[in-house]
């Protein structure tokens, strides 16, 4: 009976192990989505319509829900008190992290943006992340 048990603890070991092995993420989803853009983005017509439509939902990023709260009055602090986006620096800002798969999981939960949405975002960081 013990050698039984020791066998199906042995098992379980194994596959919890190997479950947890495939969990690792090697690959990113989007690679510099916005060097192509060269209008200038605005915050508040480009950027926080892409948040109000895909992650200040109602228990994602909003008050009192997950960090950054994205809503329209309170993103621009949220993102630059937060240490959220590095201006001029798209590349090693947290938010793009998360929106091209860098860091999992991506954002938004559940599938990742349009190319162009994430192409704006990454753009307006590398424009000085203004709060325009």
């Amino acid at each position: 009976m013990c050698k039984y048990k020791i066998a199906i603890a042995s098992f379980l070991t194994s596959v919890l192990l190997f479950t947890v092995a495939g969990c690792n993420k090697a690959v990113t989803i989007v690679e510099n989505p916005g060097n192509s853009i060269t209008d200038e983005m605005s915050f508040a017509k480009d950027i926080i319509p892409i948040f109000k439509t895909n992650c200040a939902l109602s228990g994602c990023h909003v008050p009192g829900a997950q960090l950054p709260d994205l809503s329209a009055a309170d993103a621009y602090i949220s993102l630059t008190g937060g240490n959220y986006i590095t201006a001029n620096d798209p590349d090693n800002s947290e938010l793009i992290f998360w929106l091209t798969g860098k860091k999992s999981p991506t954002m938004p939960l559940g599938g990742s943006l349009d190319v162009m949405s994430n192409a704006k975002i990454y753009a307006w960081i590398k424009q000085g992340a203004k709060n325009n």
